[in-house]
């Protein structure tokens, strides 16, 4: 995995000076500010989707989640007047429940991860717009909690807090999946279930709590979302996320098929990404064309990711018949 995150880094440099080099402008400090700031906030929830990733699951739910976590994080403050603290640790708690109700249904009632994720982001999506009646939920003109802006919107010393935020989670994280016996459980679980469970690891308990993990994230990440936009469409805030974090996670050595993948890959292909989509804006390329960058982002992701195993297999063949 250090090779793959190394060479991840070097055409991150790479893009990144080719970018320099056709638009000054991307090295303003800006510029790079504001890349810092959208890197932190979908690193977020790229690192959670990549938990559940590394099981062999998929969540599609998380930019409906975002949506509707935002829109009852900004109400409870504005219209019910509950203290910031309050409903953020609610909406905390809310994420945690719908990550721990996703693994419920797909380790108990053995539901495919696909499935239950894509109906949560119907069904999530569909309680956002209803619960606003299709408005913007938003604050009011002049209205302002200065300390929680200044923990999700504020810079210290010109670095976005959303970026520190990520960087901490990740670190912590990253203790989490490569220095414990959690994060060797979660690797088990997703090379071989069936072989996970017959060495004596609860392989259900592991699932559902990685989806519990995504869902935490998820919803730290709509908080930032929430404050960084000030207001929020429920039909298209955090429309497509999902691909997002789904592309970081390839592009970070994250196998689709489980058991693959290391936190400083998704951050460093949640990077990627942005830089990629900052190219994409420096160039006057359509915006529309975004999606097309993400599609072919995860092609090009899911193809390495095919020929690398299918070159391992091949080995392994070679040498077993030597």
């Amino acid at each position: 995995m250090i090779k793959k995150d190394i060479g991840l880094f070097i055409l991150i440099v790479v893009v990144g000076t080719v970018v320099a080099i056709i638009n000054p402008l991307f090295l303003s400090p800006i510029n790079l500010g504001n890349t810092a700031n959208l890197v932190g906030l979908f690193g977020l929830f790229a690192i959670g989707q990549a938990f559940v990733i590394i099981t062999g699951g998929i969540e599609l739910s998380v930019g409906s989640i975002i949506a509707l976590l935002g829109v009852l994080f900004v109400d409870l403050m504005v219209n019910y007047g509950v203290p910031w603290p309050a409903a953020l640790l609610l909406m905390l708690a809310l994420g945690m429940v719908m990550g721990l109700m996703h693994g419920l249904l797909i380790t108990r009632l053995h539901l495919q991860p696909f499935i239950v994720t894509l109906c949560g982001l119907l069904i999530y999506r569909g309680v956002a717009r209803f619960y606003t009646a299709d408005a913007t939920a938003g604050f009011a003109f002049g209205e302002s909690f200065p300390t929680l802006e200044w923990l999700t919107t504020g810079r210290f010393l010109g670095v976005p807090h959303s970026f520190i935020a990520m960087i901490a989670v990740a670190a912590v994280m990253w203790v989490v999946l490569h220095r414990s016996v959690f994060g060797r459980h979660l690797y088990a679980v997703g090379k071989n279930e069936e072989a996970a469970r017959y060495s004596g690891i609860n392989t259900q308990r592991i699932i559902v709590a990685a989806y519990v993990i995504c869902g935490l994230l998820t919803a730290i990440s709509a908080i930032f979302f929430a404050m960084y936009t000030r207001s929020i469409s429920p039909s298209s805030h955090g429309s497509f996320y999902e691909l997002y974090a789904i592309a970081a996670a390839v592009l970070g050595g994250f196998s689709l098929r489980g058991g693959e993948g290391s936190i400083v890959g998704v951050v460093l292909g949640a990077i990627l990404l942005q830089v990629l989509q900052n190219l994409v804006n420096l160039l006057g390329i359509p915006s529309s064309l975004n999606f097309a960058v993400m599609g072919s982002v995860i092609l090009i992701g899911v193809l390495a990711d095919t020929q690398i195993a299918e070159f391992r297999k091949r080995r392994i063949t070679i040498k077993s018949l030597h």
